[in-house]
């Protein structure tokens, strides 16, 4: 079945777009892919970044909104990918970059759309375990800014995932939550808000 991709605040993909018509924002992102890129490049595959941020006693867990993730398509591949953020002043343009979650999103992406039941395709980042997921949350219709990891969501680890974690390898929330739980310091994870 087709992911339900939502779409990105116009202002996030003005901003990609005005970086793309930089020379200098291109020139300075020292993406050789995109430097060489022979032809125009598109913004595509939008997906919002959250960030997973706690994990409640009761287990649910406290994520936010950080940015909006382009990949970026020269031609017939994707040569790049570019984010943006989130500021006081609305969104703006962070960076150009590429590398192994560029083309392990791609994969993930081909693999969800076999999923049984549509889905809303987002991005999940564990920063205390430098570690990115596909996140395929249940509610299509759901603000791609807002929500949490349902129990009956999917997770899918990107390629470099933390070892002992496989990637391209689809967990519910339910399973993969207590695993990222337990290899997290307690107290950042666990502890109370500040």
């Amino acid at each position: 079945m087709p992911l339900r991709a939502p779409q990105a605040p116009a202002p996030a993909l003005r901003s990609v777009l005005t970086a793309l018509s930089s020379p200098t924002a291109v020139r300075e992102a020292r993406t050789p892919a995109l430097l060489g890129a022979q032809g125009p490049v598109t913004p595509e595959l939008p997906l919002p970044v959250h960030v997973l941020d706690r994990v409640t006693a009761e287990g649910v867990a406290a994520t936010r909104l950080a940015g909006w993730r382009f990949h970026l398509r020269c031609g017939d591949r994707t040569v790049a990918a570019a984010e943006t953020r989130l500021t006081p002043d609305g969104w703006t343009f962070s960076h150009f970059f590429e590398g192994p979650y560029v083309a392990s999103t791609e994969r993930a992406l081909r693999q969800a759309e076999s999923v049984p039941q549509p889905c809303q395709p987002r991005l999940l980042s564990v920063p205390e375990l430098y570690m990115l997921t596909l996140w395929l949350h249940g509610d299509c219709a759901a603000d791609p800014a807002s929500g949490h990891p349902a129990a009956t969501d999917l997770l899918v680890p990107l390629a470099p995932a933390p070892p002992g974690i496989a990637a391209h390898r689809p967990h519910r929330v339910a399973e993969l939550l207590p695993v990222l739980t337990d290899r997290v310091t307690p107290t950042r994870l666990l502890g109370s808000p500040a």
